[in-house]
């Protein structure tokens, strides 16, 4: 409790530094939740477009039933593929019926005669829809592939982007935490040079005088932590409805409690390590 208690004291005799370094963890662990937020959501994204049908086959008026069936077959054996749908002639003139029911010239001279069969695949990872994608292309039975390429490279290229990014700017933000908490640690201890002196006359341990620093450090790391997850679960909250509207037909929605909790626990923990080791340096570096 004596440590507790020297530790406030530190801050209530300093409180502007204390807020700056606050401030220096606020905006850091702001930043690693935002990208957190930002790296599940394009991963929503990516499932979400991994369960559709991205790659459709469509094939050749005079494609077997059982070379299809083979064909289809084939597909699942390669474990690339979560789900493969046949659509038949009369299922593809329903669906064109569906479509264009409202405009009945486009329904007048349509039948299932003219509509070709096809396939409907969904592979396990958005990365192997090349790969299923150029199968099908060599395939004799088949007439036509339809494969979204430019908007499915465009995405995982834009998330594995965005997870480097944000790598980058967490390391160098973590850095600038723990440079500008070594120099605050170093202008606290250099003001309490003659009180640290007492102490030590007095037969105070180098570990009783650093506890306080330490201590200090680590709150500075867990208050920053805290604001940092509230201001960015704040703004998710605010912001949701605007991407929701954004991005219609992709269902996204507010991070679960239990990942929001786990992502506050796993800050709060890097905060205090943050903040101890950036007292320790400060400290190993002033009270020799």
């Amino acid at each position: 409790m004596a440590f507790l208690k020297t530790t406030w004291h530190h801050v209530r005799r300093s409180p502007y530094q204390a807020f700056a370094a606050i401030f220096i963890m606020l905006q850091t662990f702001f930043v690693v939740s935002i990208f957190t937020f930002v790296i599940f959501g394009s991963d929503k994204i990516i499932n979400y477009f991994e369960s559709l049908p991205q790659v459709i086959a469509f094939f050749k008026n005079e494609a077997k039933q059982e070379s299809i069936d083979a064909l289809k077959e084939q597909l699942i054996d390669t474990g690339k593929v979560s789900k493969v749908h046949f659509v038949s002639k009369q299922e593809a003139l329903k669906i064109y019926e569906e479509k264009f029911k409202d405009d009945p010239l486009l329904l007048e001279f349509v039948t299932a005669d003219i509509l070709p069969s096809s396939l409907q695949i969904s592979t396990e990872k958005i990365d192997d829809l090349s790969s299923i994608s150029e199968a099908l292309q060599k395939s004799s039975l088949v007439k036509e592939v339809v494969f979204p390429k430019d908007v499915i490279t465009n995405l995982t290229d834009w998330t594995r982007a965005l997870r480097k990014i944000g790598t980058a700017l967490i390391v160098v933000l973590a850095l600038d935490a723990i440079f500008i908490m070594v120099i605050i640690t170093g202008i606290k201890i250099s003001q309490r040079k003659e009180e640290i002196e007492i102490m030590r006359l007095l037969g105070a341990t180098n570990w009783y005088i650093r506890w306080p620093f330490l201590f200090e450090g680590m709150m500075y790391g867990v208050v920053g932590a805290f604001f940092g997850w509230l201001f960015s679960v704040g703004l998710l909250w605010y912001s949701l409805p605007i991407i929701t509207s954004f991005l219609r037909g992709i269902p996204l929605s507010l991070a679960s409690p239990l990942l929001l909790a786990e992502l506050l626990g796993t800050e709060l923990l890097l905060a205090i390590f943050l903040g101890m080791f950036a007292s320790s340096l400060a400290v190993l570096r002033y009270l020799k």
